[in-house]
Parts: C-alpha cells; structure tokens; sequence
C-alpha cells in the first residue's frame, strides 16, 4: 500500500531555504557518509577506536583483535585510501593513528560504547 503526500499546500520558502541548508550542508554530509560507510564494518570500527588515542602497528592491532596481519592490512588501506587514517614510519614499523580532521567524528561515533570517550570530550 502506497502512501501519498496530502499536504494542502506548499509552503516555497520554507522548502527553498531546507534546500539551502541542505546545500550548505553537502560537502560535510558527504565527508561523514565516506567515514560512517568505512566504520559500518564492525573491524573497521573496533580499529578506529583503539586507534582514537594512540598509535598502533599492524601487528600490535592483529594481536588486539586475533585477527592475520594479511586482514588487517586490507581494513587499514581502506581507511587510509578514506583518509581517515595516517601512516607513521619508524624504521621499519608503520604507526597508525587518526588524521586530527576526524578525530572528533570518530571520538562522537564511539563516545556511546565507553564511558571513557565521553569523559574526554567534555
């Protein structure tokens, strides 16, 4: 059963000016969506937020989340090719941590799962 709009009229200004906001809003609305895309795989979000306050190897998350190293890599080159996350070389070992440009979508997102996150952001 379809369900039809039975509105009597409408109203221009207030649709123009939702299409503005709209407008206004697209380019952070389309940055968040690449992100919560990236963070709708639970690896991927349980790696963001280990990754939230620190920096981490490959190794030191495949031990975290008794997952292959091979895995991993494959979830880490997807959030970096999103640019959610950035890559430090030392020596031989490939730090991650988050860019500072999503730090705080990232710390909101999981604020709800721990207590802790949402301590530090107050």
């Amino acid at each position: 059963m379809a369900v039809s709009c039975i509105r009597v009229f409408a109203d221009a200004a207030h649709i123009e000016h939702s299409k503005q906001r709209l407008a206004a809003a697209a380019p952070g609305i389309e940055a968040m969506a690449a992100v919560l895309a990236l963070a709708g795989n639970e690896v991927r979000l349980k790696m963001l937020f280990l990754l939230l306050d620190q920096q981490l190897c490959v190794c030191d998350l495949a031990d975290v989340l008794q997952m292959n190293v091979s895995a991993i890599s494959q979830h880490l080159r997807k959030l970096k090719d999103g640019g959610v996350i950035q890559a430090r070389k030392v020596g031989q070992t490939v730090f991650y941590s988050l860019t500072p440009a999503h730090q705080p979508l990232v710390q909101s997102l999981l604020s709800s799962v721990s207590p802790a996150l949402t301590a530090a952001a107050v």
